[in-house]
């Protein structure tokens, strides 16, 4: 156990996790942390107290003792001996030797881990944020989407509560634009981190891909730098997803663990985009998670077939074109927080949307165009949907682009985009067909 249990959320947003100032208080064994030191060493050009301890994230006095103690086994040796932090040291025989055997056991070189029991306490004490969204700040998050005033208001409760929430609708009711943004009105950041160690083997928690540093204040304190301060994070997944993808992931030539993408969302929010699309079967997906989603933990397995427990403190928001009868049953639907259904824009709606990002794009047009292309969904019997402002502009853009002039909307402009964005059969016109048969 590390030195974090005593700590309150106040204290952790504050000052950030407290420095280790000694070994014990790190939670990890003084035989892995001179284990991994070593492998700093070896990975080093010119390896220094320094160094070596930026790479392992603890502090110079920690990291002079645990050098200290590998010079002690004849596994490196002192080369230049100055102030502490620049020392400088060298690889001997023996220790190399002793780094290729580590290396057949585990190759994680980075940051020192934290213990299992640590990271569960703080990601539950950071689960929900410490300011509950207001109904102005869920507005903000929303605001460049036209949405009904009663769904930002079940938005609102499900950011508040931290419940899941299963979206459904027909695909390009935007869907997909309001599941992205729900992250976005949680507030505060998050500590986690680089590195989990159980049983002396490692799971790689921060991902770059997934996790995005918070800014940093002008009163940034001393912490224990084995932890990231991070923005909430948002994890996607969709139609590539399998099962397999929901457990620890053992590199079999790393020798160590990568964390599932529903450990790299604790504090944040996880979207399961177009459910029912993925390469396993709905069913068996819903079956893996009704339990973490009803009492936020759950259970991974290590390839020794040890079971750990680990927390479920995200938001779950899964989405889906599909209908909800068929993919998922009733045991499912009521574990589920909440439940909200996107419709077609109406005719107005539509019309704010269009002029919304008509503006975006920097086009400059009148309402007569928007009305022209009202009238064309109304001729066609053709349903409206919420993507497609943006897509027909997009076309627009195309064709000024390509014929050399400025964004501009006409009637002529959006029936060029509605034939090339909904399809349509290109003939010759009847004189270029006569000139053809003349010839």
């Amino acid at each position: 156990m590390g030195n974090l249990t005593f700590l309150t959320r106040a204290e952790i947003e504050c000052l950030g996790p407290p420095t280790p100032e000694e070994i014990a208080e790190t939670g990890i064994s003084q035989a892995s942390l001179r284990d991994l030191a070593l492998k700093h060493v070896a990975a080093l050009t010119e390896p220094t107290t320094a160094t070596v301890a930026e790479g392992l994230r603890l502090p110079l006095a920690l990291v002079d003792d645990v050098l200290y103690q590998l010079y002690r086994e004849k596994l490196i040796e002192i080369r230049l001996q100055s102030a502490a932090a620049l020392t400088r040291y060298a690889m001997l025989d023996h220790g190399w030797e002793r780094v290729e055997r580590l290396y057949h056991q585990s190759a994680y070189a980075g940051p020192t881990p934290v213990t299992l029991e640590d990271y569960s306490y703080m990601m539950r004490l950071q689960a929900r944020p410490a300011q509950t969204a207001s109904p102005e700040r869920v507005r903000r998050a929303f605001s460049d989407l036209v949405l009904p005033d009663s769904l930002l208001t079940t938005l609102g409760c499900v950011i508040t509560s931290r419940s899941s929430l299963f979206l459904t609708g027909l695909p390009g009711t935007g869907k997909t634009a309001v599941a992205e943004r729900i992250n976005s009105a949680s507030v505060g950041a998050i500590w986690i981190p680089y590195a989990i160690q159980i049983d002396d083997q490692v799971i790689r928690v921060f991902d770059p891909h997934c996790h995005r540093l918070a800014p940093q204040s002008n009163e940034e304190t001393e912490h224990d730098r084995r932890w990231v301060r991070i923005e909430r994070p948002m994890v996607v997944v969709g139609g590539e997803l399998t099962l397999e993808n929901t457990d620890l992931v053992w590199s079999e030539t790393a020798k160590f663990y990568e964390a599932p993408f529903q450990v790299k969302s604790n504090g944040g929010t996880l979207v399961v985009d177009e459910l029912g699309r993925q390469r396993v079967s709905c069913r068996d997906l819903l079956n893996r998670w009704i339990m973490p989603l009803e009492r936020r933990v759950d259970f991974l397995t290590m390839h020794n077939g040890k079971k750990i427990e680990v927390p479920f403190e995200q938001l779950v928001v899964f989405s889906t074109n599909l209908d909800e009868t068929d993919i998922v049953d009733d045991a499912f639907l009521r574990r589920m927080g909440y439940r909200a259904r996107l419709d077609l824009p109406t005719p107005a709606a539509y019309g704010e949307i269009f002029r919304r990002a008509a503006l975006s794009k920097g086009f400059s047009f009148d309402d007569s165009s928007i009305q022209y292309l009202l009238r064309k969904y109304s001729l066609e019997q053709r349903p409206m949907k919420a993507c497609e402002p943006r897509d027909l502009l997009s076309r627009i853009s195309d064709i000024c682009v390509y014929e050399g002039r400025g964004l501009e909307l006409s009637d002529e402009m959006i029936d060029v985009a509605w034939q090339n964005y909904f399809g349509t059969t290109h003939r010759f016109d009847t004189g270029l067909s006569k000139s053809f048969a003349a010839a």
